[in-house]
Formats: structure tokens, C-alpha cells, sequence
């Protein structure tokens, strides 16, 4: 989720860290293999599909595809991502040394100053101490408000809150300020609220990482001690008053409209006024409050915590978020608590991953204009099309048929699908950066200037019609999603590829892969946070009292389902990690959603070919190719770490789990394998919401 609107991923980057660099440094990248879109060498054939559907269709690939050293988790998912990021690879490198625009030669200075790293260590620390300075010069806690908003107005991390511009949640067409809670450094706040033997642990970790940060700043081991226990303080007095992760789940808790001088009123002590001019944002008379007990608890910190600790505090996220582009000792000592004690990564992140995601993030609609070009045919996006209007008419038929809606919701329902926008590949427009100055030789100055140029971006809005051609993600990017304020659903072209996508595959696997996909995003818009909006992307209840109760039902079906799936097992005194079936609820939801429509869009088109799906091709009928292609989509192996963690602020279910609990919900699964009713992934009884 964004703060300027609700966008809901197909999937987080998986196996994409965000490392820094040591030993791998220097790693040369070379030609990943493109994967499969059906690969029968990936099926353990000794496994029976009918009790663990995952471990036949991945058993082998996740036996014979260990996770890389700088990974933290590893599936055909992940292969395509890191195929997509060489072929970015190739173009930076190029543009770096040869550009032949002025665009490729700003973003292959961009990406050439991040590399090299001879001119980042020789510089030292040089790039932040004038934020340092402005952050000793701290005198009084009431001037936070003028500090916090020169480090934003430099581009230096500025942590506390967020702010921004976003879709007016019960106005669409409108573009308002936003505030939102922020300001921890840990995955989640209950990495500092929870008492037991996992967190106590990382807690001391994190404090022994914070005292090494700091005395690589220069300050002296005790004052570095003393500092990070400062930080400690804030951190934790913050994750207390923050709004935990499930309840921002609901639009409703996440929607406070406040004039500006009632927002103050919720933290007197900082002034606001002066930070919105330090920012250069247009005048607004209201806004919307995200998290307002999270304002309020930020007021007692203020009042509560010296001078000295806000400043080590200040400190912290400045040297935290400036690690990338430091020092090799910052480099390395940021990717040993971060990535390999959190996460479990074996050894850092190679720099030119790095150095291509930072990039990408930085400019993505100016590297993404080349990248297209090469790496998507017009035929992919004319397949594409074809396959969103079969998925279309399915959903549609499903709504018609739902045996738990009135006629009264189903065409409310189905207004909101017709009202459905689809973008596909990549912008109409591109975005325009002759705003961002680049220099060769200053990495971290980039990152300020980008930081810079994309809050601009951002807070010119406020106020402006929005702009529904705009893209949330850059085209090479393996996802996809759908924006509840747009109702719109958004694949990149760095998706339609296998093993999502083939146009020289049969429709089967390729219903299983992008077909599921599509499927899955215009679920989206009915689940438990999409469902309530309307088709003009409005929070509004266009549901029936009666079938908004019955849906809740289904939907807790699939929370109590969902709850017993195991991630990580106890042992050594911690105890198993089980997933957490409200935070994954619309995923879930949408997953199982985008099976049954994919098999239905399947079925129509097979017919119109006078085919069906008991039909063999190389062994496997429609039916189980259909299920396969599904289920390799997510075949992967984890650190213990990762998954433990994710489990706690990852809204989507694990590879394991997304097919099984998929597949258990769909009875044509169990006709399809010849299951016998009653096995696991064929039960006497289910769960279905769409």
C-alpha cells in the first residue's frame, strides 16, 4: 500500500534483496536462464497430488534449486526478476559508457555513480555531515518541526511520518494531503513490543548494530552506546502509539479528514506550518490523518525525550538511510544486521544488482522506455488483451452465478467490473526527469536529488485532477497490481513473460500463469478492502446489509483456514510461525478468486476451439496443466529468517500456501487429479467468497 492510494501487488519482490555490498562487490553478472512456463522436471512424481499439491508440482524444482548466497528467497518467480534485472543491466551498462541520448546518458550516469564505489569510500562520510550539522545544531525539541523539514527539503532521510498527496478515499476525482505514521527501522513494531525469546534477541542485535553505526560515524563507543539506547527509546515509544499493520487493513481506519488546524491540535509541539513551507507545498486548509493516535503519541515523545536522544535519533536515520552510498565499513555493517541476521542472506547483494535497482527505482520511466523496446513485442500486449477480456467475462459470469448474492448486490457488482480500466505493458506518457539534475561522480547526492524530484512529483498533485494513465510501477518490474481508487488493474511488461506468460504455449499453462494473475487483480476489487469501493473508485457500501454479513462469513472462513497454515517450525525454544489469516485475507482472497475465473476463462476458450479440458497434451490433460502452470508459478525455497518475517508484514501467503489453500477451495482441482473426497487438497467442505 501506498499513502497516496490503496494498491493492492499481485506479489512483493521475492528474492530481490536490498542488500549492500561486501566480498560480492566486484561479482560480474552473468545470463540467468530463462524459465519455463511448464517444466515437468520440476514434478515429483513419487509425491500424491491429492494430499500436497505444491510438493508434486515443485517437489523437485525446490529439491534441486537451493537458494542463491544472496538471496533470502528463491523461486521461478525470482528467476524471471533476476533475468529482467540483467536485461536492465545490459542497457545501464551500455548507456553508461555509450549513451545515445540525453536520457540514457542521465540514467547511465546515475547508475555509474552508484558503482563506484572507489569515489564513494574516498569521500568518507563528506556527503552527510552537512545534515549531520544541521542535525547537531538541535537546540530545542519545539524546533523538530524546521529540522525535520530542511533534512526533507535536502533529500535526506527524515523519518517521524510521511507525507504526501493522495486520491481523496471518498472523492476520487479529488487530490489531498496526506500524513501517515512512520519512523521505525525494524520490519514492525512488534519487533519491539513483543516479549519473547525471537525478538529479545534481534532487539540486542539491533542495539549492538546501532552502536557500531554510530561509532563509525566517529563518536566513541560509549557515546555510540548511549546513542543507540536513545534510538532504542524512540523506536520503541513509537511502535507503541502505531497503528498495527492488520487494522490499516480496513479503509476505514486509515481515513481521518482533519482541517490543518485541528490536525495541530493533535501534536502542539510540532509545527506543522513550518514544515509544509520547509517543504514547498501548496496551501491546503484539510487533510487526511491515516493514523491521528499515532499524532497525538508523537506529541507526548516530544515533550518526554531530551534534546540530545532526538538528535541521536536524527542521527541514526540519516547515517541508516545514507548506508548504500557510504563506506565499504557502512556497506558491509548495514548488510550484517539487515540482510543476514533479519533476513538470513548468506553473503551481500552484488553491487551491479544494487546499482540496477537503484536506478530503476530512480528512473524507471526513462530506463523503462528503452527497455520495452527490446524486450516486449507487440504480440505479447495483443495476447494480453485478448486474455483480460476472457478473464472479464468469466468474473462476470461468476457474480451472475454466486449462490450467496443478492440480485440486488450482483448488479452493483457488476457495475463496478464494467467500470474496470486496464493498463497493460507500460505508460501512454512517459515521465518527464529534466527536472532531475545527475551527477556522475555523487552517488549519494543522486539519491537526495531523486529523493528530491520525486516528492515534487508527488505534492504537485494537491489539488490537480488525477491523472488515471499514471503507473505505479516501472515496466520491467514481476508484478502487478489494482489501485481501489482507480479500479483499475496494472501488469507491467516485466511480467508478461514466463513463466507467467508464452504466446507460444498452450492456453492451459498459460491460464494457469498470467491467467490467474489477471484474475487475481480484478479480485481484488471485491475482496475485503476492494469491496469497499465503488466502480468510480469511492469508499462507499454498495452491498446489501444482508450479503455484506454472508460475504464476512466467507471471508472468515478463509481467515481461520489461512491461520493454521505453518511457515517456520519451533524449535530451540522459538516457537513455530504460523501465518497470520487477517493481514493475508485480500490475497488469499484474490488468489482463490483468480484460480476459479482463470479455469472458467480456460473452459470458454477450449470450447470455442471445440476442445475440452480432459483433453492429453504430453501426458497431462487441460485440466492439470492448467493447475501445474498455476502452482510452478510459486515454487520456491526461503530462509528460515525470511519467512519468519514476512509472515509478521508480508500481506501474501508464501509460495506453499498460496497453491495448496488455492487449490483445497476449488473442487474442479480434485476432479481434475481424481482425488477422493476428503483428502487434503479435496475436503468434505471449503471455502469460497468469489
Amino acid at each position: 500500500m501506498h499513502a497516496s492510494r490503496v494498491v493492492v501487488p499481485f506479489l512483493l519482490a521475492a528474492g530481490i534483496a536490498v542488500g549492500q555490498c561486501q566480498t560480492s562487490e566486484d561479482a560480474k553478472p552473468t545470463p540467468p536462464v530463462a524459465p519455463k512456463s511448464f517444466d515437468e522436471s520440476a514434478i515429483d512424481k513419487t509425491a500424491d497430488p491429492c494430499t500436497d499439491f505444491y510438493q508434486y508440482a515443485c517437489g523437485n524444482w525446490v529439491k534441486n534449486n537451493p537458494i542463491p548466497n544472496d538471496q533470502v528467497r528463491w523461486g521461478t518467480f525470482s528467476i524471471l526478476a533476476e533475468r529482467n534485472r540483467y536485461l536492465l543491466w545490459e542497457e545501464l551498462e551500455a548507456a553508461a559508457k555509450d549513451p545515445k541520448s540525453p536520457l540514457q546518458k542521465k540514467y547511465g550516469d546515475y547508475y555509474a555513480a552508484c558503482m563506484n564505489t572507489t569515489e564513494i569510500d574516498k569521500k568518507g562520510t563528506a556527503p552527510i555531515k552537512p545534515a549531520l550539522a544541521r542535525i547537531a545544531g538541535l537546540q530545542d525539541t519545539k524546533k523538530l518541526s524546521a529540522l525535520i523539514g530542511e533534512l526533507t527539503q535536502q533529500g535526506d532521510p527524515a523519518p517521524l511520518f510521511r507525507f504526501g498527496v493522495q486520491q481523496d478515499e471518498k472523492d476520487s476525482t479529488k487530490q489531498i494531503a496526506s500524513m501517515f505514521q512512520a519512523g521505525l527501522s525494524l520490519p514492525d513494531r512488534d519487533f519491539y513490543l513483543v516479549d519473547n525469546k525471537r525478538y529479545e534477541t534481534i532487539r540486542r542485535q539491533y542495539h549492538e548494530h546501532l552502536t557500531k553505526m554510530f561509532t563509525l560515524a566517529g563518536d566513541t563507543p560509549e557515546q555510540a552506546a548511549k546513542e543507540a539506547e536513545a534510538v532504542m527509546a524512540i523506536e520503541t515509544a513509537l511502535a507503541k502509539v502505531s497503528t498495527p499493520r492488520v487494522d490499516l487493513r480496513d479503509p476505514a481506519k486509515r481515513y481521518h479528514i482533519y482541517t490543518v488546524a485541528d490536525f495541530q491540535k493533535l501534536t502542539p509541539d510540532f509545527d506543522y506550518s513550518t514544515f509544509f513551507k520547509d517543504v514547498q507545498v501548496r496551501p491546503f486548509d484539510s487533510l487526511n490523518v491515516g493514523t491521528p493516535d499515532f499524532f497525538k503519541g508523537l506529541n507526548d515523545l516530544i515533550t518526554s525525550q531530551p534534546v540530545d536522544a532526538w538528535k541521536a535519533y536524527l542521527r541514526w536515520h540519516v547515517i541508516h538511510g545514507s548506508a548504500g552510498d557510504l563506506p565499504k565499513a557502512f556497506r558491509d555493517e548495514d548488510f550484517a544486521f539487515f540482510d543476514k541476521t533479519l533476513s538470513g542472506q548468506a553473503e551481500p547483494t552484488p553491487r551491479w544488482k544494487d546499482c540496477t535497482a537503484a536506478t530503476d527505482r530512480a528512473l524507471g520511466e526513462a530506463v523503462g522506455q528503452d527497455w520495452v523496446k527490446a524486450h516486449f513485442p507487440p504480440k505479447s500486449k495483443a495476447s494480453m488483451d485478448q486474455l483480460v477480456a476472457a478473464l472479464d467475462k468469466s468474473l462476470g459470469d461468476d457474480i451472475k452465478t454466486l449462490p450467496w448474492m443478492s440480485d440486488e448486490t450482483k448488479k452493483a457488482a457488476e457495475e463496478k467490473l464494467s467500470m474496470y480500466r486496464n493498463k497493460i505493458g507500460y505508460p501512454e506518457k512517459w515521465r518527464d526527469y529534466s527536472a532531475l539534475a545527475v551527477k556522475r561522480d555523487d552517488a549519494l547526492g543522486n539519491g537526495h536529488r531523486s529523493a528530491v524530484f520525486q516528492r515534487n512529483y508527488n505534492l504537485n498533485k494537491l489539488g490537480k485532477p488525477v491523472d488515471e494513465k499514471e503507473w505505479g510501477m516501472t515496466p520491467p518490474t514481476v508484478n502487478a497490481y489494482y489501485s481501489s481508487s482507480n479500479n483499475d488493474i496494472n501488469f507491467p511488461a516485466g511480467i508478461l513473460q514466463p513463466p507467467f506468460f508464452d504466446p507460444d504455449i498452450d492456453p492451459a499453462v498459460n491460464f494457469g500463469g498470467i491467467g490467474v494473475v489477471i484474475g487475481h487483480e480484478m479480485t481484488h476489487g471485491f475482496d475485503d478492502q476492494g469491496s469497499k469501493y465503488d466502480g468510480k473508485g469511492n469508499l462507499r457500501e454498495w452491498q446489501t446489509a444482508d450479503d455484506r454479513k454472508k460475504f464476512t462469513e466467507r471471508t472468515d472462513c478463509e481467515v481461520k483456514e489461512y491461520d493454521g497454515f505453518e511457515t517456520a517450525p519451533a524449535h530451540d525454544g522459538i516457537a513455530a510461525q504460523n501465518l497470520n489469516g487477517k493481514l493475508t485475507l485480500g490475497e488469499n482472497t484474490a488468489d482463490n478468486g483468480g484460480l476459479r475465473i482463470a479455469y472458467m476463462a480456460l473452459l470458454d476458450t477450449l470450447a470455442k476451439e471445440n476442445k475440452t479440458v480432459e483433453e492429453k497434451i504430453g501426458g497431462y490433460s487441460e485440466a492439470q496443466r492448467f493447475f501445474i502452470g498455476f502452482a510452478q508459478v510459486w515454487c520456491q525455497n526461503q530462509t528460515e529468517q525470511s519467512a519468519r518475517q514476512l509472515a509478521l508484514i508480508d500481506p501474501h501467503s508464501p509460495g506453499k500456501w498460496r497453491t495448496n489453500g488455492s487449490v483445497q477451495n476449488f473442487e474442479e482441482f480434485g476432479k481434475a487429479f481424481g482425488c477422493q473426497k476428503g483428502k487434503p487438497m479435496y475436503p468434505e467442505n471449503s471455502c469460497r467468497v468469489w
